[in-house]
């Protein structure tokens, strides 16, 4: 025998139904809203995912990690469950908001065998930029649904970025380890926002990489060992900002000429023949640095080197760094 009686039963459910029909229509409502803001304030493209912990990354970061592919890198050992875990590294924690935000300048030339900077690297930190707009769009998100916690971050915590930005549909995670939006290419910031709130989530994209292999073959330094996996300490990228002491000598002449960052990987890809122009001022081209030569860069003083790179990512290797990587492209072995 039931221990509802006749009446009790039918109410009791079709209030279930109603409260979790409510909460359904909260969920769509916010999502909505946050993906339409989010569009507003620049980002050009928004994904969700439940928070849980990304159990099939566990395995291979600690393999990267013991095979000491993150150099030294030695940030990247610690947090290990926060990194895996969202929820963890923010209490709380019901959803994660992935957002891309391009930064693409097309018309950034070769300059003719003189020093390089990566495209993401030319104009304002993002760092700056983007936190101001993920503080803004979390303010908006309070003002428009009251009380949320919640947490945003651009590459300043240990939160797998690229892991999130797949399973929320963003794009896939390519042979150069770098997301590949099948729309937009590749040439993006990556953005989080972990919220105490249920969102509708979104759910992951195929693989296009296909057979292709034209960005393991282009690598100068062999950084890209095999598809999927990037050796993180022979990358010119770490070789250029992250890398303390000198340059290992067996790399003269293979840098490519590059001085912070390398774009060489993404510069082969046939997936950003669909890249667009960034429409943020803040990320285009600082006055002047496209136009430097050899001589001008050679000749960098501290002042110059200063004001040239004034809220700029460069300003993280430091004046005694980029003269370093300077003087060494400019060895031919």
């Amino acid at each position: 025998m039931s221990i509802w009686d006749g009446h009790q039963a039918p109410r009791l459910g079709a209030y279930s139904i109603s409260t979790m029909s409510r909460e359904t229509h909260l969920a769509q409502k916010r999502t909505v809203w946050l993906k339409a803001k989010a569009l507003e304030l620049g980002f050009t493209s928004v994904g969700i995912s439940q928070a849980r912990e990304l159990v099939e990354e566990v395995p291979r970061l600690d393999k990267w990690l013991k095979e000491g592919m993150h150099g030294e890198m030695t940030y990247m050992e610690g947090h290990f469950d926060k990194r895996l875990d969202p929820r963890k590294l923010v209490p709380g924690t019901k959803s994660v908001v992935s957002l891309l935000f391009n930064y693409h300048n097309p018309d950034v030339p070769a300059q003719n065998g003189a020093p390089r900077i990566s495209q993401y690297a030319l104009g304002k930190d993002y760092h700056y930029v983007i936190k101001w707009k993920l503080k803004e769009l979390l303010k908006q998100a309070r003002a428009e649904w009251g009380q949320v916690d919640g947490r945003v971050f651009v590459d300043s915590a240990p939160v797998m970025e690229r892991a999130w930005a797949e399973q929320s549909g963003l794009g896939w995670i390519g042979k150069h380890s770098l997301l590949i939006s099948k729309k937009r290419g590749s040439y993006f910031f990556l953005a989080e926002m972990m919220l105490d709130i249920e969102l509708v989530v979104d759910g992951p994209v195929l693989d296009h990489c296909g057979d292709c292999t034209k960005c393991l073959d282009a690598c100068p330094t062999g950084a890209i060992i095999k598809p999927y996996v990037v050796d993180g300490s022979k990358c010119i990228s770490y070789f250029t900002i992250e890398l303390k002491g000198a340059i290992p000598e067996p790399y003269a002449g293979k840098l490519d000429n590059w001085i912070f960052g390398c774009d060489v990987c993404q510069e082969v890809c046939p997936w950003n023949r669909h890249s667009e122009r960034t429409l943020e001022e803040e990320f285009k081209p600082k006055a002047g640095l496209l136009e430097m030569g050899q001589t001008e860069w050679m000749d960098l003083t501290e002042d110059v080197f200063n004001k040239t790179f004034k809220d700029s990512p460069v300003k993280r290797t430091g004046f005694e760094g980029l003269k370093r990587n300077i003087a060494f492209i400019s060895r031919k072995n």
